[in-house]
């Protein structure tokens, strides 16, 4: 189970009233207590300006996928034979290739590298990885908490290959419990890709009802 670290020093302001645009603060710090506070309100990190000032986001309309919702297209369920999904074998790998500094709009900088790795060392951040021939091609992380997963990014290296972590985390997601209906994935925003895939958007207050009711669900046992 993943271990409930100190609370953290700041108070998020509510973010019901936010600019659905804009982050909701700016500042504060990335210690665990401080990371899972933001996501049981709603929000999440990402750095923002040339000093990577930590801001906080929640955006609304916010982009989510149900897990009855996946679509996988035939040439996506050809390219799953040849891939292996892998759990939480290769997380600084993962994070360090989706913040590759050759990718455009990268933000993942040390700051987060570190602040995750540490949240993964306490049970919160996974991978979900994707192989071929035993070569890690592809994957996401995020965090979870009971039936919520909130993603944070991921990459590939051949065609599918992130897609193929997608449809692994769906797999993981609904074996656990009884009630898959209540799990949820978030996306932050939804894109015209991620669409393809049966990502939808949802307005804000909705997503922080659906997300409070994801956290009292099961934690996939992957990730326990």
């Amino acid at each position: 189970m993943p271990t409930e670290p100190p609370s953290s020093n700041w108070v998020f302001p509510p973010v019901q009233g936010a600019d659905p645009d804009g982050p909701v603060a700016i500042g504060g710090d990335l210690h665990p207590g401080t990371l899972i506070s933001a996501y049981r309100s709603g929000l999440f990190p990402m750095p923002i300006g040339r000093k990577s000032r930590i801001g906080w986001w929640s955006p609304d309309p916010r982009g989510v996928l149900l897990l009855d919702g996946l679509h996988i297209s035939r040439s996506l369920t050809r390219s799953l034979r040849k891939f292996e999904i892998r759990i939480n074998t290769s997380f600084e790998s993962v994070m360090r290739a989706c913040g590759d500094p050759a990718r455009p709009h990268g933000w993942i900088n040390s700051e987060i590298l570190t602040a995750y790795q540490r949240l993964h060392r306490l049970g919160w951040a996974h991978s979900v990885e994707t192989w071929c021939e035993s070569e890690l091609v592809g994957g996401l992380y995020g965090v979870c908490i009971g039936g919520l997963f909130a993603g944070e990014s991921m990459f590939h290296h051949q065609t599918d290959a992130s897609k193929a972590a997608l449809v692994g985390l769906v797999d993981q997601m609904t074996l656990a419990g009884s009630e898959p209906e209540n799990g949820l994935i978030d996306v932050q925003w939804a894109t015209p890709h991620l669409a393809s895939l049966g990502i939808i958007e949802i307005p804000r207050q909705q997503y922080l009802e659906r997300s409070a009711l994801a956290r009292t669900a099961p934690t996939p046992e992957a990730f326990l």
